[in-house]
C-alpha cells in the first residue's frame, strides 16, 4: 500500500475490533488524532497498552472502545484522576474494564523485549514492592549464572501501534525531535506501526541521522496531520495546551457532559480540527 494515506484510511486498514494497540507517546507527541479517528469509527474490544494513561486512553474507555487496559500510571497530568476510567472500574460504566498494572520501568523493559522478539523482559525490578502480590503477570527467575532473582513480564507485542512525529522523509522515514519516551520500541515490537506526522520534508539532509527514529520499512502507513498530538505537544511546533487538560476534569467527571462533548469536538470533527486548534500555542 501507498504509505501516505489519509488518517481515516490508516486507521481503517490497520486497526480492528479486538486487537492489541497501543497509542504512545510520552509528555509530547501523544497521538491524539488517530485515537479520535479510532473512536469515530466505532473499534471496540481493544486491549489498549500505554505506559501513562492520560485523557487520550479516558476519551476511549468512555466510549466504550476497551475490554482491558495495560498501564504504569493513569491520570491526567498535574490535574488528578481519569474519571472515565475510574467509571469503568468501580461502576463498569459504560462498560467494566480488565486492568493490568505494572511500573513504568517494567513497561518499558516489555516494550523492548516486544522488539526484540522475546517472550519476556528480564529486569531488576519489584523488590519489595506490592504489584506482583495484584498482578499474576509479575514473575521471577532465578539467574542461571549468578544465581540472583530477577523479575520478569511478558513482553508486549501489540497487533497495531500508533505514534505521532515531527516529519516524515518522501519515502516514509520518520523523526522525532526532543523527548523520545518509548515510541521506537513500541512500534518495533508491533505487527503493523501507523504514524501522524506534522509534515513531510523531501529527506532528512542535514540533520543528524540519529534523529531517523523509525525507518521506512518499519511503518505501514503514514498520514499527515498538522497539531495530531494536540492537547499534547509537539517539540518545535506548538506549545501544551494545559488549558484543555484543566477543563478536561470537569468535563469527564459528568456522564453527560462527556457526551456532549465527545459529540461535538471528535464525532463531528475532522482531522483538520487539530490544526486550528494549535493556532496561537
Amino acid at each position: 500500500m501507498n504509505k501516505f494515506v489519509p488518517l481515516s484510511q490508516a486507521v481503517r486498514e490497520n486497526l480492528n475490533d479486538g486487537d492489541v494497540v497501543a497509542f504512545e507517546g510520552f509528555t509530547h507527541l501523544i497521538p491524539h488524532a488517530a485515537a479520535h479517528e479510532a473512536i469515530r469509527q466505532g473499534r471496540k474490544d481493544l486491549t489498549l497498552i500505554r505506559m501513562t494513561p492520560d485523557i487520550i486512553y479516558d476519551q476511549m474507555i468512555g466510549m466504550g472502545m476497551a475490554k482491558k487496559v495495560v498501564f504504569s500510571y493513569a491520570g491526567n497530568p498535574g490535574v488528578g484522576l481519569l474519571r472515565r476510567m475510574r467509571d469503568a472500574i468501580e461502576n463498569q460504566y459504560p462498560r467494566g474494564i480488565e486492568t493490568v498494572e505494572h511500573s513504568h520501568s517494567a513497561m518499558a523493559q516489555a516494550y523492548e523485549a516486544g522488539a526484540a522478539g522475546l517472550p519476556l523482559a528480564v529486569f531488576r525490578g519489584y523488590k519489595g514492592a506490592d504489584l506482583p502480590k495484584v498482578n499474576p503477570a509479575i514473575q521471577s527467575i532465578t539467574c542461571p549464572y549468578t544465581g540472583e532473582e530477577l523479575a520478569t513480564v511478558p513482553s508486549h507485542r501489540p497487533d497495531v501501534t500508533f505514534i505521532h512525529a515531527q516529519k516524515a522523509s518522501a519515502r516514509g522515514d520518520i523523526l522525532i525531535e526532543g523527548i523520545i519516551g518509548v515510541q521506537k520500541e513500541a512500534a518495533l515490537a508491533a505487527r503493523r506501526v501507523v504514524v501522524t506526522v506534522e509534515e513531510v520534508v523531501p529527506d532528512f539532509k542535514g540533520l543528524h541521522p540519529n534523529l531517523c527514529i523509525l525507518p521506512h520499512w518499519t511503518v505501514n502507513a503514514v498520514a499527515v496531520v498538522p497539531g495530531g498530538a494536540h492537547p499534547s505537544y509537539t517539540h518545535g511546533y506548538y506549545a501544551r495546551d494545559n488549558a484543555t487538560y484543566l477543563e478536561w476534569d470537569a468535563i469527564s467527571a459528568d456522564r453527560e457532559r462527556f457526551a456532549a462533548w465527545m459529540e461535538e469536538h471528535v464525532m463531528q470533527a475532522t482531522p483538520d480540527a487539530f490544526a486550528e486548534r494549535v493556532q496561537g500555542l
